[in-house]
């Protein structure tokens, strides 16, 4: 099975290209993503943390 479809990969001209890229896509975005959190405010994070924990819920029905 896995020559069957490595012999079509081998015929397709640029196919070597989009490997390339996927992982260009995946590294970009996991820095951003890194970047991003580490510059998060630490008071809205501390302020987030604590949602849950806070009883004067308005959605609470009781």
């Amino acid at each position: 099975m896995l020559k069957f479809i490595k012999h079509n990969m081998e015929t397709i001209l640029g196919i070597e290209v989009y490997p390339i890229i996927s992982l260009l896509i995946f590294f970009t975005f996991f820095i951003g993503l890194y970047f991003w959190v580490f510059t998060y405010k630490k008071e809205k994070i501390s302020e987030m943390s604590n949602i849950p924990l806070e009883d004067n819920c308005v959605n609470n029905p009781e």
